[in-house]
């Protein structure tokens, strides 16, 4: 499967191509910038992130842990006090909570290095060092048949250079 890498000067022209090759069907996109841009995340239609699954664990984990060493540590060892209840929740909702927080944000911190595949030692294969000083760049993957489209389509948003690299 050939692709194609766009080199732009401006993110605006970057953000266009982008949408309007999504808009035609490709989903094989990269986006490569050397300073954040807000036009260029909107650019790609972002699905909601895996990360939130792995903090929803970590606090549902965090609850449920923080809940259940209280109440066996107040089962096992036994403070008689004036007859209250041995397992009594709500002093233990504190604790719960904490572990909430610290489970939510350690398994957070995981599923975000999970999800991002990091660390990674090796580059994308198609990025280029110019893409970090001055240039931004879009990669396409597409079929044969299409590459003169994209090449054109590409080329008509003021790309400075269009590369065809063969898999």
């Amino acid at each position: 499967m050939p692709t194609l890498v766009g080199i732009f000067e401006q993110p605006r022209s970057v953000a266009d191509v982008a949408q309007k090759l999504q808009g035609r069907g490709y989903t094989d996109l990269e986006i490569f910038s050397p300073v954040p841009s807000n036009e260029l995340d909107r650019a790609l239609d972002a699905t909601p992130s895996r990360v939130r699954i792995w903090t929803l664990v970590g606090g549902l984990a965090g609850v449920v842990t923080g809940y259940a060493l209280t109440i066996w540590m107040s089962l096992d060892w036994q403070i008689i006090v004036g007859g209250k209840p041995f397992a009594s929740v709500a002093p233990y909702t504190i604790i719960a909570f904490e572990l909430t927080i610290l489970f939510g944000g350690l398994l957070t911190a995981l599923g975000f290095l999970a999800v991002a595949r990091l660390p990674n030692p090796r580059a994308h294969p198609h990025y280029g060092a110019r893409f970090s000083a001055e240039d931004f760049g879009l990669v396409v993957g597409c079929k044969e048949r299409d590459v003169a489209e994209i090449d054109a389509l590409l080329r008509e948003h003021a790309a400075k250079e269009v590369n065809l690299v063969e898999p």
